[in-house]
This record gives C-alpha cells, structure tokens and sequence, in this order.
C-alpha cells in the first residue's frame, strides 16, 4: 500500500474509532485531517451517472468518477476501528469513564478551535449562527434517551439518521443512537456478528448518507462561513456531553439485567467523590485532555486544510 493511502487508511482508524464512541463525530476527525470536503465530493459522486457507467461495464470511469479507492481505503480504516476496538471502547466507558471522557474532551476543544479557524470573515450572523449550533448541540445532549423498537424498519431509521450525524462535526452518530435507544443494541450486533441487523443498519446508512453529503456539500459551497460557523457551534455544544464527572441521577435495566445511566447532570470534580464515591482522577484527567488537544492541535498542523484537498465532479 503507498504511503498516502496508508495515512488515509490511518484516518479512517481514527474516524472509527471517534464513531463508536457516544459523544464523539467520525466528521470531525475527516474535517482536522483535511478529508472532510474530498470525503463529501466522493459520496456526491455515487449518483445517477456513476449507475450508467457501472451498469454499462465501464468500470474504471466509474471507479475514477467516485473517487472509489479513497472511498474503500477510508472505509476499510473505519470498519476496522469498529470491529476491533468496540469492545475496548466498551471496556474503557466502564472501567475508565472520567479519563477516557476527559481525552475525548480535549479532542472536541480542539477541533472546535482547528474548525473556526476555517471562517473566512467573522461578522454578526456568524456569531449567531455558531451560538444556536451550539445550543442545538447541548439540548440533544441533555435529551432522555428513548425505549425504541428493535423492527429492522427502525433499525434502518437508526442508521440513516445516525449516519447525518456521523459526518457532521461535533454531532456523534453513535450519541444519536444512544437518543434513539440502539447504541448498546447495535454495539452487541457487532461483538456478536448478528448479521441481518448489522446489513439493515448499513443500508440504513448508506441511504441517508447518499442523501444528506448533497446538502452539507451545497451549505459549504453557497454559505462556507456560516456553515462552518454552525460545524464550530456544534463542537461546542458537544461539550457538555463528554464532560468527565457526571452524577446519574437515573438509571434502567438493560436486557441484560445491568444498571445503566438514563439521566445524568454534569459536576465540578471536587464535588464528584461526595456525590458519587468514585475517585475524581483530576491530575490524569486533566494529562489526558491536554493530550487529546494536542493530538489534535499537532494533526491539523501536519494535515492539508480542506481546500487543497482533491475535488470531485459530480
């Protein structure tokens, strides 16, 4: 494999790994790593002239019209991260939740900071369109997740709209299935290899993902700065869900009989030994979102910015 299509294959690791974790966007990471616009273009591609030439055995226009072998080596990147670090990332969220939600903490920060950095004229209806992405971010983080159906028509609903989110910086896909009640579902799908909701799921997410890269391409062309503006505020709102020390103020029982968090406010970490009995860990805490700020930080530096990324026609 060529050195760039390995870094790209290395772009997808950490996309995916992003995505499985409930408060962190796949988009945000193609966004700091300068894919996020080539990303948009080559899923645009998938379009009525790419069928034509797939259906008349002109393979390689259509292969070079989508843009196929960056689409398949950030793919490949993606799926590996949720094949094999699922159950890792299930580990960490209960056996280390404060450190682990205190990197991912550093690494939203900074690429809230990277992304607002890409406005090219701040002015009055910037400012107010990143202050109400924000607000939308925090009221759907502060949302009570649902009880939901486990129909493979809801499943397919969950991975369309999940996957909007997947590619919007600063709203997690894997957040919104915990709204809609099947991140822990679908994360058991794939530990366990349950192949027809897993394939649902995907064409779920295929369907909504052909459909809603036209509308962020079209925002980003006609209306960057504000769209940008409202990627920024988004992050920003996203905050408040990765902060380290929440109190649970209540739970529900699982299907497998364990307690798990339904609603949770966030707390100062002095206050989150009393509230909670659990250690605070604030000197690694506080190591760890300085770590993941300058992972970030120093990836932005060393990526190309969105706009010398190649471009595609649709």
């Amino acid at each position: 494999m060529q050195a760039s299509y390995f870094f790209l294959f290395l772009k997808g690791l950490a996309m995916g790994a992003a995505d499985v974790v409930p408060g962190v966007s796949g988009g945000t990471i193609a966004f700091i790593t300068g894919i996020y616009e080539r990303l948009l273009n080559a899923i645009r591609s998938v379009n009525g002239t790419a069928l034509q030439l797939l259906l008349r055995g002109r393979i390689a226009e259509f292969w070079k019209h989508t843009d196929a072998t960056f689409l398949l080596v950030l793919v490949l990147g993606v799926g590996t991260a949720f094949v094999s670090l699922a159950k890792l990332i299930t580990f960490l969220l209960k056996a280390y939740p404060e450190m682990l939600w205190a990197f991912f903490f550093g690494l939203i920060a900074a690429s809230a900071f990277v992304v607002s950095k890409q406005v090219r004229q701040a002015n009055v209806a910037v400012w107010l369109v990143g202050i109400v992405g924000a607000l939308v971010a925090y009221f759907i983080t502060v949302a009570v997740p649902a009880e939901t159906p486990t129909a493979l028509w809801f499943i397919f609903l969950s991975g369309a709209i999940a996957i909007c989110a997947m590619i919007l910086p600063g709203i997690s896909g894997s957040f919104i299935l915990v709204l809609l009640g099947k991140y822990e579902y679908m994360m058991q799908a794939i530990k366990t290899l349950q192949i027809k909701d897993i394939a649902v799921f995907i064409v779920g997410a295929v369907m909504g993902l052909l459909s809603f890269s036209h509308l962020i391409s079209w925002a980003l062309r006609r209306y960057h700065d504000l769209t940008i503006a409202l990627l920024t505020g988004f992050m920003v709102g996203a905050l408040n869900k990765v902060w380290p020390w929440k109190q649970t103020l209540k739970t529900y029982t699982d299907r497998h009989g364990e307690a798990k968090p339904l609603v949770q406010q966030n707390v100062w970490p002095w206050e989150y030994t009393d509230l909670t009995g659990q250690a605070d860990y604030l000197l690694y805490c506080v190591l760890l979102a300085v770590l993941g700020f300058g992972l970030v930080y120093l990836l932005s530096k060393f990526s190309p910015q969105p706009s010398e990324a190649p471009k595609q026609t649709a």
